[in-house]
């Protein structure tokens, strides 16, 4: 059973949406038919990526497959992390604690805000000429 195990996970950061599946395993990453430092270029990205197995010291210990797509590369390496996150704790109920100590199991809710009519961008206002 323990071979065939897998648990999921969906995170979500502004509009990027990332379906996460874990298996017990040697470390293997494949996001999107591409291997990690392929598809997060940027080292920053890589490190929000691989927070939460490293806060839970459970690095090299799952193989990572996940599908993300909407937003940008910011967008989808929080929405990875968030369903990694929230795959471990089913993979164990006892990291829940130390996940959500560090924010990762809280869905970040912060989006762009809709530009307004009448305005140049959501808050930015013409110039103001008085006469």
């Amino acid at each position: 059973m323990a071979e065939r195990a897998q648990y999921l996970g969906t995170g979500k950061r502004k509009t990027s949406v990332a379906r996460v599946i874990l298996r017990p395993g040697d470390g293997a990453t494949w996001i999107n038919g591409r291997k990690l430092d392929e598809y997060f270029p940027r080292t920053m990205h890589r490190a929000t990526v691989m927070a939460p197995f490293r806060i839970a010291g459970v690095e090299g210990r799952y193989d990572l497959r996940v599908r993300v797509h909407g937003g940008g590369p910011s967008g989808q390496a929080g929405a990875v992390r968030h369903g990694i996150a929230r795959a471990l704790v089913e993979a164990a109920p006892e990291l829940r604690v130390l996940l959500k100590r560090e924010g990762f199991l809280a869905r970040d809710a912060r989006a762009v805000e809709r530009k307004k009519a009448g305005l140049h961008k959501a808050r930015k206002a013409p110039q103001f000429s008085k006469r």
